[in-house]
């Protein structure tokens, strides 16, 4: 066995009791105060020096090698959702409408594991930077960071970001090639009409069926005016509109998203998206307000990075246990780190069907294999030992 995985495993029920606790108590974005308390005291405890805190409840600890060289940053995320947890676990979330359904504490136990290890086994040249981050769900954490100089002193040379993975088994490693998610963009639209008696619809002017036209038209946005080779997603999730069976709705309101890989094509979209919007609101005579929000860009892997990750993979877990897949549409803000330095995300399976962990992320009963914690710990460790 692989020396780091074996002291790993010895770290086995610390690791699992550290994901229980912060998954029986998880906080949303900028509000995990509790958690940030957690990983200080946690990286105290095992000696890790440099322990700071970032942006009122990121952390960061440096662990310093016997001679000056590059710096490795390793980055996990700490922010739960705003989902109530339907598991019957013993460990299920103790805070109402809240619950880690995205495996951020494990994340998180796997970077304090690959803080035991590296404290234990220290790089001969160079640093690695453990970066505990907040808000990735939608509130631009990582930016925030960038922002309060988390890629410097020292200047940061290359990162690693790790995610569970439930759809593959526990102990798979999967990457891509280059984009590893796409550039999520959000979208919110008001169709507004002129309400009256659904008895007599020429007196007014009916902001739903306006609303339906529009819906069916923005998707050949994406089946007749996108390239089929540049993959693009365009999703109205939510319409409100209307207060009564009988009454013709004088406005409704939609959001939707857009994922999109190419940064043209992204660059592109909310002028289609407005122009078929403006065409049919002035056809039918309603008018409209439109708001395309720009988040998150896509995490492009650097190619020259995706080889230390098999190597790392066939060098813990052994052969057969890595494999290159398509990217997700899925938005990930590790994307603002690999903008500014050369840097890899890559994905860990998590999934046992034995163990009842087969649901998707974001999913109410989602869960993970608490025996992959140990196997994240060692390749975040062992792929920055790698690469200094």
């Amino acid at each position: 066995m692989h020396e780091l995985l074996k002291q790993a495993k010895n770290l086995d029920n610390t690791l699992t009791e550290w994901r229980r606790d912060l998954h029986q108590n998880p906080e949303l974005g900028f509000e995990e105060n509790r958690t940030s308390q957690f990983v200080q005291q946690q990286l105290e405890a095992l000696g890790v020096p440099h322990v700071q805190v970032v942006a009122k409840t990121g952390v960061t600890a440096l662990i310093e090698g016997e001679e000056p060289g590059l710096t490795v940053a390793l980055r996990a995320d700490m922010d739960a959702l705003p989902i109530q947890d339907e598991k019957d676990v013993p460990y299920k979330s103790q805070i109402d409408g809240k619950a880690h359904l995205c495996g951020h504490d494990g994340h998180t136990s796997m970077l304090l594991g690959a803080a035991k290890l590296l404290k234990d086994n220290p790089p001969k040249r160079g640093n690695v930077k453990l970066i505990f981050q907040p808000a990735e769900e939608g509130l631009f954490g990582a930016q925030t960071l960038i922002e309060h100089g988390v890629l410097e002193n020292p200047k940061v040379d290359v990162i690693a970001g790790l995610h569970v993975n439930p759809m593959v088994p526990t102990g798979q490693v999967t990457c891509t090639q280059r984009e590893a998610c796409a550039a999520a963009d959000f979208f919110d639209l008001e169709i507004k009409g002129q309400g009256g008696h659904a008895a007599h619809p020429h007196l007014s002017t009916d902001s739903i069926t306006v609303a339906s036209e529009v819906v069916s038209s923005l998707q050949q946005v994406v089946s007749r005016q996108i390239n089929p080779v540049s993959p693009t997603v365009l999703t109205v999730g939510q319409i409100q509109g209307g207060s009564a069976p009988n009454a013709i709705a004088p406005s409704v309101k939609m959001r939707g998203t857009v994922r999109t890989l190419d940064p043209e094509v992204r660059s592109t979209i909310e002028h289609r998206m407005e122009s078929i919007i403006r065409g049919i609101t002035e056809g039918f005579g309603v008018s409209y307000d439109f708001q395309y929000n720009y988040f998150y860009p896509p995490v492009v892997n650097d190619e020259t990075l995706v080889p230390s990750v098999r190597q790392v993979a066939e060098e813990v877990l052994g052969p057969d246990q890595f494999s290159i897949v398509k990217p997700s549409m899925g938005g990930e803000d590790f994307s603002f780190y690999a903008e500014q330095i050369p840097g890899v995300f890559f994905r860990l399976g998590v999934r046992n069907e034995e163990k009842e962990a087969t649901y998707p992320l974001h999913h109410p009963k989602f869960d993970l294999d608490e025996e992959a914690l140990p196997y994240g710990a060692t390749l975040l460790a062992q792929w920055a030992l790698n690469q200094l």
